[in-house]
């Protein structure tokens, strides 16, 4: 059998908080940012976490994280 590998995309974005929900960055708040209203820009502030329907790809991106 091959090693399990984590992906090394995945643990350089995402981060496994205590209680086994999973912290991501927010996408869209990078560049061209003079056309985006400033309420959209100040919503896009933070981390949020990853939806619970899409942990199971987390689980196999991150095997050794235990999700």
């Amino acid at each position: 059998m091959p090693k399990m590998k984590t992906k090394s995309s995945a643990k350089k974005r995402f981060r496994v908080r205590p209680g086994g929900t999973v912290k991501r960055g927010q996408a869209f708040k990078r560049h061209i940012l003079t056309k985006k209203t400033t309420k959209n820009k100040r919503q896009l502030r933070g981390a949020v976490n990853v939806h619970e329907t899409n942990m199971g790809h987390m689980a196999q991106m991150l095997p050794f994280a235990g999700l």
